[in-house]
């Protein structure tokens, strides 16, 4: 049996590091207390390190972990999001369910590790290789759920709208023939995922982007979604040539389009790289979040979003390991803050001078506040009611031994490296972020996929 109560020396709420934290897990694997200043009962396993809450890894597309490294030499004159998108179709169009699970898996002990305990999965590989269907049309999605499950991380599946391959173009290239689907495709298989019931695994809806999905395919999963409380993300504006498309298509940007479908909170909106201000206050007024996925859109040449206007507006934040070039979200911080730094020639850009000085501070404490509607939950991070879900911090650590207590969290996102963590939990159970037998099985299928 799983301790039922723990008891951290420190640990991280409500923006700071406090002393003494006792913490209580229900029957059902969430949080039934949290209470700080209290000596540890007979019954609690003390923590050996400072504990964390984790975040949401809000945008990951799993197959795609099959591909990283495999795209950084060029051998023509230009390499951008597009070519690269194509190559990376080598893979898409190949992948078996059963391949799928092994890369999933994989993938999802790596996202432990990297601190990540729910993944969303912007999930568009739906059918074989020929793009005729499954005999069951779930038969990736359930892949993908088996592997969560037997890694121990919380899934949030998003089957994804996709039907075109561009804003003036109808249907799809035969390269995309695996993606196809309709909004009644994408309602079928939510509806599905959510009804088989199973542990720690979800399911809201997607929309590619708005060159994928035109006007009436949106229109006609709203119209079935209707209220539903699930999450619905979409790509936008990731690249100037699709802002640049779209304005050549429609006479509007991307994101000004987008928020005249009439958004809410439980809307996240991936990338949103090119952002005008009037833009981010039309999200801001809707409530809807923004998914920053700065390793990849660095890895792809995609650009530098306007973090100070998202966050300067509370447009809720998370982050996202896309294509799997990065996994963990200590490296998805830093660069979210060293591409503005970059970009600026300035310090600190995410800090709040009087309110948050510290940068890691902002932006982690954004993102654990943007992480429970971006996976579909009611709450999230160290508090009554969220799954119990943490991190212990191991203070011996490269870039975390020997620093002052109050300095833990800038070390760990701006001086750390390799393994911070002394152990990972998911609903009050601890989970393996290692698995030698899961990784030859990976290697296994990456020679099967690639030699």
């Amino acid at each position: 049996m799983s301790p039922t109560t723990f008891h951290a020396r420190l640990a991280w709420l409500d923006g700071r590091w406090q002393p003494d934290v006792l913490m209580r897990v229900g029957a059902d694997g969430h949080w039934a207390a949290i209470t700080v200043g209290e000596a540890p009962p007979a019954d609690a396993l003390r923590l050996d390190g400072p504990v964390l809450p984790t975040l949401v890894d809000a945008h990951s597309h799993a197959f795609q972990r099959a591909f990283a490294g495999l795209s950084e030499q060029r051998d023509s004159d230009s390499d951008d999001f597009w070519s690269w998108r194509d190559r990376m179709y080598g893979v898409a169009l190949r992948v078996t369910p059963a391949q799928l699970k092994s890369i999933a898996a994989q993938l999802y002990t790596e996202l432990l590790a990297g601190g990540y305990t729910q993944v969303c999965e912007f999930h568009y590989l739906h059918h074989r290789e020929d793009g005729t269907p499954y005999e069951d049309e779930l038969a990736m999605a359930m892949a993908l759920a088996e592997a969560a499950q037997e890694t121990g991380i919380g899934l949030t599946l998003l089957p994804v709208l996709y039907a075109h391959a561009g804003f003036a173009q109808k249907g799809l290239r035969d390269t995309q023939r695996r993606f196809r689907t309709d909004a009644e495709w994408v309602w079928r298989a939510c509806q599905r995922i959510n009804a088989a019931g199973l542990p720690l695994v979800r399911a809201g809806v997607a929309v590619h982007s708005l060159r994928a999905a035109h006007a009436d395919d949106v229109r006609a999963l709203q119209a079935l979604v209707g209220d539903a409380d699930i999450p619905i993300h979409v790509h936008v504006a990731e690249q100037q040539q699709e802002v640049d498309d779209c304005l050549a298509a429609t006479g509007r940007r991307p994101i000004d389009l987008l928020a005249d479908y009439g958004l809410d909170p439980r809307w996240h909106l991936v990338h949103a790289t090119h952002s005008t201000r009037d833009e981010i206050a039309r999200i801001a007024a809707s409530g809807a979040g923004v998914v920053i996925c700065p390793g990849t859109e660095g890895n792809l040449g995609d650009g530098l979003a306007d973090l100070p206007g998202w966050l300067g507006a509370d447009v809720p934040l998370t982050v996202g390991s896309d294509s799997q070039v990065t996994r963990g979200w200590v490296e998805e911080l830093r660069w979210l803050e060293y591409g503005q730094r970059l970009g600026q020639q300035r310090r600190n850009v995410a800090a709040r001078p009087g309110r948050q000085p510290s940068t890691a501070a902002r932006l982690f404490d954004a993102c654990v506040a943007g992480s429970a509607r971006a996976a579909g939950l009611d709450a999230w991070g160290l508090r009554a009611g969220a799954r119990a879900d943490f991190l212990v911090l191991d203070t011996a650590a490269s870039g975390l031994a020997g620093l002052p207590e109050a300095a833990l969290l800038d070390g760990l996102v701006f001086a750390s490296q390799g393994a911070t963590w002394a152990a990972v939990y998911v609903a009050g159970q601890r989970r393996a972020i290692d698995d030698a037998a899961r990784r030859e099985d990976f290697v296994a299928t990456m020679n099967a996929l690639w030699r």
